[in-house]
């Protein structure tokens, strides 16, 4: 089974489902600031980052078919054991990832590239579970204005060998969300908004995979002000001045999460 365009309908009420009872070492979460930004592009520049299990989700825009690329930042608060009392952390956290198609199921799901995470807690990831996680500090200057509905500013920093970045998003009273290529608007925010499932190369170079659950996402648009992207840049994919120019921007003030643990590599 390949990917292609998406031309199907999507709905939330096919895909949204209770939350599986969490066990042993599953965690919960509150994420903060939560952004998805996503970029379309040419599929040969990123097609070679992904594994050949995996096919690219993709749209027209414009006449060009385009794959699906997101940034993904959110300050992580009330880390914590969903299963025990534990210690609670915070900590900033940016995932990079692709959206697919397994050929071998035809679901949707998404290729994670890696990730950036402010705590020195990333060596559990890291060498336990072999996760493409590296160390970064992140700094969140975002405020969120309860009255309005919408941001008055949202700033994030990433200082990392692996993937700098930079970012600043606005929000205007518009609240149209405008998702280009797709069939409708909850189609393409179930494709963006509601993968439960990753994939990506372990640091051994098998193939890893992790769940997660969350309800569906109250997402609100934005507008990119500014950004730059250290590894988008290194990795041939985007430049940065193609960077300030985004498919789509939603935003989130607070949503929660549980992960699945361990993650697994995949036979």
């Amino acid at each position: 089974m390949g990917g292609g365009a998406v031309q199907e309908i999507l709905r939330f009420a096919d895909r949204c489902s209770p939350r599986p009872r969490p066990s042993g070492i599953d965690v919960q979460c509150r994420l903060q600031h939560f952004a998805i930004v996503t970029y379309a592009v040419e599929p040969e520049r990123i097609a070679r980052l992904v594994a050949p299990r995996f096919a690219l989700d993709t749209v027209v825009v414009d006449g060009h078919e385009r794959a699906l690329l997101s940034v993904v930042p959110f300050l992580d608060t009330d880390f914590t054991s969903a299963v025990y009392p534990f210690p609670r952390f915070t900590m900033g956290q940016t995932n990079y990832r692709i959206y697919v198609r397994d050929r071998e199921t035809g679901s949707r799901c998404v290729w994670f590239l890696g990730t950036s995470l402010d705590s020195w807690t990333v060596f559990v990831p890291a060498r336990l579970w072999k996760l493409p996680w590296y160390r970064g500090h992140i700094a969140f200057d975002c405020a969120y204005d309860d009255a309005r509905g919408a941001y008055t500013h949202y700033r994030m920093n990433t200082r990392s060998a692996w993937a700098p970045a930079t970012i600043e998003i606005t929000q205007r009273e518009a609240r149209d969300i405008d998702l280009p290529g797709f069939p409708d608007t909850e189609t393409g925010l179930v494709v963006l908004t509601h993968p439960l499932t990753g994939y990506y190369h372990r640091r051994d170079g098998r193939l890893g995979s992790y769940r997660i659950w969350h309800d569906r996402l109250p997402v609100q648009p934005a507008q990119l002000a500014s950004a730059r992207f250290g590894l988008l840049e290194r990795l041939g994919v985007l430049s940065a001045d193609e960077q300030q120019a985004a498919h789509s921007v939603l935003v989130l003030p607070s949503t929660d999460f549980t992960i699945y643990l361990p993650p697994r590599a995949v036979v």
